[in-house]
């Protein structure tokens, strides 16, 4: 099937709004990202609270050409996807990513129809370039005890792009590791409130509390919103919403 695409787990009749998932990877590889590997897998349940709260929006996972970033390959995959929705009708665009998904989603996050960007541990190496992200709602969160990815790099990120005048919002997130699983609950009710924010008209204050242009305000503590449980839970929780949700069309994208 032809890459990189976006794969469709809803599509509402007449969508004039998209959610956009864009999964983990490495820093250089030619191999094709598996449809089970768990960079993708992790997305599932995204995109199901996704679907969930936003019934009117067109949600839909991006399928890289390869696995790597193979510089700045992954993000040029994401902005010839986001082209490819808005040809096929979509002017309106959330980007929700993890990890390499994290660093293309801001990477990708000033196309045109892009109107907010969430990136979720991002991979935002010393010196990434800033993008001008300028009239979206923005949002990085990153948990303290992650490894392979840096929340530091990430918190100088913000404050390059605070420094420039951007409004960003950063979370904390306290004792959570790359693979989000510790905290998951809070990380779906994460995105849950950043999709009301950007495309249901349903500004959130617990969000919008965060977003600062202040190179000061420095990471707030992402709530407890949910009882956390066992990342044995939070693995079962992936399975079920990939066994769950349908997978319908792909958009293909003009390489």
């Amino acid at each position: 099937m032809t890459l990189p695409r976006l794969d469709l787990l809803a599509e509402p009749v007449d969508a004039t709004t998209a959610i956009v998932l864009a999964h983990g990877g490495r820093q250089s590889s030619q191999s094709v990202p598996s449809d089970w590997g768990h960079p993708i897998l992790r997305m599932w349940p995204f995109a199901d609270v996704a679907r969930a709260n936003a019934p009117e929006a067109l949600v839909g996972l991006v399928r890289y050409r390869h696995r790597g970033w193979n510089d700045r390959a992954a993000a040029k995959d994401l902005w010839g996807v986001l082209d490819a929705v808005g040809d096929d009708g979509v002017p309106t665009i959330a980007l929700i990513g993890h990890s390499m998904g994290g660093r293309a989603v801001v990477a990708a996050g000033d196309h045109p129809l892009v109107t907010g960007v969430l990136a979720l541990a991002p991979w935002l190496p010393s010196g990434e370039p800033l993008v001008d992200l300028s009239g979206r709602f923005i949002v990085f969160a990153h948990g303290d005890r992650d490894r392979i990815t840096s929340a530091r790099l990430t918190a100088e990120y913000v404050s390059r792009a605070r420094r420039q005048g951007l409004p960003v919002g950063l979370f904390s997130v306290a004792g959570e590791s790359h693979a989000l699983l510790r905290r998951d609950g809070d990380w779906n009710e994460l995105v849950r409130r950043f999709v009301a924010s950007t495309l249901c008209g349903e500004p959130d204050p617990e969000l919008l509390g965060v977003v600062s242009d202040d190179p000061l305000h420095g990471a707030d503590a992402l709530p407890a919103w949910t009882a956390a449980g066992p990342s044995a839970g939070a693995v079962m929780a992936v399975g079920a919403a990939r066994l769950r949700l349908p997978l319908g069309r792909s958009i293909a994208a003009d390489r």
